[in-house]
């Protein structure tokens, strides 16, 4: 009466109502549409047209150059425009692949981030910020310092000699 719902083994339903009955796996069925997690990411999309299109141009090349093969074998008169066009098509077709080579160098430059471990400006990266780790603990220590001595009335000594000169004034 309904229509297919993953409702689990030996479920049924009637009225609107989902009844579970035992089913011989014992559990519920795997559905038929199951999300998974890609592989690898998705190409960007100025370079998957480009991919697109030079396989749609590679496609059409071999394809001319085997049928200029077979009008060559048997001799037709169709034979010379269409090696001729199998070259041509050869030509674009090498100028379509680099054009996909070119296209993702151009995007990962612009957009992407190279990030090895190896990389030299990821070592740098970290050198700078230990650098300013330091930095900012060396100021912490002054600082501290500065504020002990101003709590125990100044300097060392500061105190004794205010009172040997006759007060603050």
């Amino acid at each position: 009466m309904g229509t297919y719902e993953d409702t689990g083994a030996g479920a049924s339903v009637r009225g609107g109502a989902v009844h579970a009955g035992a089913g011989a796996a014992g559990g519920p069925r795997r559905g038929l549409w199951q999300e998974e997690p890609a592989r690898r990411r998705r190409l960007p999309d100025p370079v998957r047209e480009s991919a697109v299109r030079a396989v749609l141009i590679v496609a059409v090349t071999l394809t001319a150059a085997t049928i200029a093969f077979f009008l060559t074998i048997t001799g037709s008169w169709l034979a010379l425009p269409m090696v001729l066009a199998a070259i041509a098509g050869t030509v674009v077709a090498t100028w379509g692949v680099l054009d996909v080579i070119i296209t993702r160098q151009i995007w990962n430059q612009r957009y992407g981030v190279v990030s090895e471990p190896s990389s030299t400006a990821r070592s740098l990266r970290r050198e700078r910020r230990r650098a300013r780790r330091e930095e900012r603990a060396a100021g912490r220590r002054g600082r501290a310092g500065r504020n002990r001595q101003a709590a125990a009335g100044g300097p060392a000594g500061w105190a004794e000699h205010i009172s040997a000169r006759g007060g603050a004034g």
